[in-house]
């Protein structure tokens, strides 16, 4: 129980840890759209200061008292362009490395962005006084940076930005309005449209956090079906993969009872020495397409491919109470599909399976790096066996005792084959053989 218990927790941290490194991926790309949206909004802001002092020089002397009052937020804003595009660097280092930004380089760097409008609002005071600057669209830069923190998808974030904007605008507002002393209406003005701000950082990480839950909620969905599809392969069903995302795929390592098939193809060898590579893939591979379509239909699921030839289980890795019915429907299904098949071909292909209904040790086994889900026990070495011997009878579908009496009045047309000597066991076991 103890080993049990270890290994769930195992699975759990694995788990655990491609959730949380493709939800940073995620943060860390809404954080490259974010940034990305931050230079964009520099070189707006640039080109429209130019095509301003181009068109109306007039307006720039009047706000800004002259160029060199514009030449100090160009300066600005350029810097504030490269920061950025250094940011949106470091970001892209850290996706290619799967590793998220630091906390304290997240916070800083959202206090130099977010007092950009303060040193332009502060330089915009010195040229056209301070009700005139704070009245004017400065301020209304805040809430740009606001906005774009719900793309982090931090509610800290956002409320930080928020805060940052509020406390600065206020401060400005207090230290450079004289008519803004306590008591005064002006007070009052830019007390309540601080909070404002700070409000919205707040709301703007409240829609950020649910963001993050939601592309939580998606990842941890995406990582189950992925878990699923690294266990079992591309051969299970779509039907199966929805099971299996409910059920859970109970990988841990657990005894049950399953039929085991195995299925080979016959003379297979020979028949392509004489023909190119690509004849050979080409001829398998329609045929496995066949094949793996009719168990899927029954509800096995192929869990390895063996040259020219496959393991098939049913019963795992969701149980079923009639899966060796299942198995010899497969089965009888898969020689009707062969006889059409290569009726149509100038390579016919004989195959032989061999069915075996048994206690299985069913699991996810491997390296802690690859695992695959496989079963081991008797049931599977026999099952390899029971196919070998279609070889010694010249048939095609062999089952074995446990198989026809699971299988009741539906194996009546069963032919039984004696007690049959197999390699490996000591005594000889009753074989059967279904047309």
């Amino acid at each position: 129980m103890a080993k049990f218990a270890s290994r769930k927790a195992r699975q759990h941290a694995v788990l655990s840890e491609d959730f949380e490194r493709e939800l940073t991926r995620e943060v860390l790309r809404t954080e490259l759209l974010r940034v990305r949206a931050l230079i964009a909004t520099g070189c707006v802001m640039t080109l429209f200061l130019t095509a301003i002092y181009l068109i109306d020089p007039a307006v720039v002397n009047r706000v800004w008292r002259g160029t060199e009052g514009l030449a100090e937020v160009y300066g600005l804003l350029v810097g504030f362009i490269l920061f950025e595009v250094w940011v949106h660097t470091q970001i892209r280092k850290n996706l290619r490395l799967d590793r998220d930004v630091p906390v304290a380089r997240r916070y800083i760097g959202t206090l130099i962005e977010t007092s950009l409008p303060t040193v332009i609002l502060i330089l915009q005071i010195r040229t056209m006084g301070a009700p005139q600057a704070l009245g004017f669209a400065v301020p209304l830069m805040y809430f740009i940076f606001v906005i774009l923190s719900t793309l982090r998808l931090d509610f800290w974030l956002s409320t930080f930005t928020g805060f940052v904007a509020a406390a600065e605008l206020f401060a400005v507002a207090r230290v450079y309005d004289p008519s803004s002393s306590v008591g005064e209406p002006q007070l009052y003005f830019h007390a309540v449209r601080s909070t404002i701000i700070l409000i919205c950082g707040v709301l703007a990480g409240a829609v950020g956090a649910q963001l993050r839950r939601q592309f939580a909620a998606s990842i941890a969905a995406a990582t189950a079906r992925d878990r699923v599809t690294n266990l079992f392969g591309q051969h299970v069903s779509p039907q199966v993969v929805e099971r299996l995302m409910t059920a859970g795929t109970g990988a841990s390592g657990d005894v049950r009872r399953v039929a085991v098939m195995f299925v080979d193809f016959r003379g297979f060898t020979a028949g392509a020495q004489s023909r190119s590579p690509q004849e050979v893939v080409d001829r398998l591979d329609g045929a496995f397409a066949v094949l793996v379509d009719i168990l899927d239909r029954q509800g096995g699921i192929v869990n390895k491919f063996l040259g020219d030839g496959f393991l098939a289980l049913f019963g795992a890795p969701l149980e079923a109470s009639d899966a060796a019915h299942r198995a010899v429907a497969a089965g009888r299904e898969m020689l009707r599909a062969m006889d059409r098949i290569n009726a149509e071909s100038s390579w016919p292909l004989r195959i032989g399976i061999g069915i075996h209904f048994g206690e299985v040790v069913a699991g996810n086994i491997g390296s802690p790096r690859r695992k695959e889900y496989t079963v081991i026990g008797d049931t599977v070495n026999f099952a390899s066996r029971l196919e070998a011997l279609n070889k010694e009878f010249g048939s095609q579908l062999l089952i074995s005792a446990s198989v026809r009496e699971a299988l009741g009045a539906d194996g009546s047309d069963a032919v039984a084959l004696g007690e049959v000597e197999v390699r490996g066991y000591e005594q000889k076991v009753p074989v059967f053989q279904l047309g």
